[in-house]
């Protein structure tokens, strides 16, 4: 009998998405996913996988079967000498890179977020910086998957390679990933140095910042002439000792006191021009140095919604002097910084980084503010360039738009018809995203926001 949570409301982290499965089933072995789809084919059910609840779109509402795979979680093996892992798919990020850091490996490149699942963190694209590295899926080199017919399939460069390269970056609209093999390189420490820098100057080195540094990114703060980088590099030096010090840059400056600021400009609109440039004024400088998988991300206790494009990398500096150009010129109540950073390309399908070197522009919106004007306004600007949207993050593109930016969109289609028959991995989000159904607004994310606004007033 599947461990099963009785129906209640589900949200992501920011509260955008909410919606009330019938059931929550908590599998705890291959065989149970297998017995799980092969139920939902033969009953008519439907089910979605859910990771952390990080994402913006709504890739995981149902109103009925919700999956999680949390008690699918740890090392199913190491091969130290290969520098290899397998992993249960439920295994989030932060424990994961603890698990291997005992075996004296580590994952050559994270994102900014350590709660993500890491089928989850790979299903979406999810990135983090650095122009040698490519995204998480990038690190995947095998993977064991319950396709929504039921049948179980393992996956990689040699067997199956055209499932695996459809199945690397793919939401789980194809199966549930159940184990992933990973990559890995040995264990390593990184110096992590943060400060301020002029826009302009900043814009003018991207080449160089990108090649001296082996992860750089920067943060653009609306209607100011300042932006916030971030460097790492590897270090033999000692591991810092934290003290009061980083408490009060990564949890005091960087969330309370922005949170009380952000709470202000909710209120009182009119703030973000002021507390935008008191932000940028503020940025830490300091450096400290710690095993990479403690540094690479960084705690995120301020909620807010966020839409992120990828863009040739060579466009990113005439894309960001064109961003705040336009929040100045359309008087966008903002004070969230825009966060810039560079992955390497791939040959994954549907990966937004798949043929081309790529930037990465996230915009973010305080929770409870308004985010649709600033978010479409901007995304116009990112389409220009030939922008391709994040997975996990707010867009308002359809199939239409994706036929255009994916060269293998209907092989996509052609593998995902196949592998599941059906529709059993299907909810109204990915009928949008494959050319079934619309809302009656065209939008997108028009169920979530409704579903949203219904959580908000409770």
């Amino acid at each position: 009998m599947l461990p099963v949570k009785a129906a209640q409301q589900w949200t992501n982290w920011s509260g955008i998405v909410a919606c009330t499965p019938a059931q929550v089933v908590y599998p705890t072995s291959v065989e149970e996913v297998v017995s799980l789809v092969q139920w939902c084919n033969t009953t008519g059910h439907r089910l979605r996988v859910v990771g952390s609840g990080h994402s913006f779109t709504p890739l995981v509402q149902t109103d009925d079967v919700l999956v999680s795979l949390d008690r699918m979680s740890g090392l199913v093996e190491v091969d130290t000498a290969a520098r290899t892992a397998v992993v249960w798919a439920g295994t989030k990020l932060k424990r994961l890179g603890e698990l291997l850091h005992r075996h004296g490996l580590a994952q050559e490149n994270l994102g900014d977020i350590n709660v993500q699942s890491i089928a989850g963190a790979i299903s979406t694209g999810t990135h983090g910086t650095g122009t040698a590295f490519g995204t998480l899926a990038t690190q995947v080199i095998g993977l064991k998957v319950v396709l929504g017919n039921g049948t179980v399939m393992d996956c990689s460069e040699e067997e199956h390679p055209e499932l695996f390269k459809a199945m690397q970056v793919s939401f789980g609209a194809l199966g549930v990933i159940v184990q992933v093999k990973l990559r890995l390189v040995p264990s390593f420490r990184l110096k992590y140095v943060t400060g301020r820098m002029k826009l302009d100057d900043c814009l003018r080195s991207l080449d160089t910042l990108c090649q001296q540094n082996r992860h750089f990114e920067f943060y653009c703060f609306p209607y100011s002439d300042t932006v916030q980088v971030k460097f790492m590099n590897e270090t033999h030096e000692p591991v810092t000792q934290r003290g009061w010090k980083d408490y009060w840059n990564k949890i005091v400056m960087e969330n309370r006191l922005f949170w009380v600021l952000s709470e202000a400009c909710r209120l009182v609109p009119a703030l973000t021009k002021p507390v935008s440039r008191l932000s940028a004024a503020s940025v830490p400088v300091f450096e400290e140095v710690a095993y990479s998988h403690e540094l690479f991300a960084t705690p995120r206790l301020v909620r807010f919604n966020e839409m992120e494009y990828n863009i040739p990398a060579a466009h990113m500096a005439e894309v960001i002097q064109e961003v705040l150009a336009c929040i100045e010129r359309e008087r966008i109540a903002v004070h969230f910084p825009i966060e810039c950073r560079f992955v390497r390309a791939d040959d994954i399908w549907l990966s937004p980084a798949s043929g081309r070197e790529s930037g990465y522009v996230a915009i973010h919106m305080y929770r409870g503010m308004p985010h649709e004007r600033y978010f479409r306004t901007v995304e116009q600007i990112f389409l220009r360039c030939g922008g391709r949207p994040h997975w996990g993050k707010l867009h308002y593109r359809t199939a239409e738009d994706f036929q255009q930016m994916y060269p293998m969109w209907d092989e996509f289609r052609r593998v995902r018809l196949a592998a599941d028959p059906n529709g059993v991995l299907q909810n109204d989000y990915l009928a949008v995203l494959f050319g079934g159904r619309l809302d009656a607004s065209g939008d997108p994310n028009a169920k979530a926001a409704q579903t949203a606004a219904t959580f908000e007033r409770e």
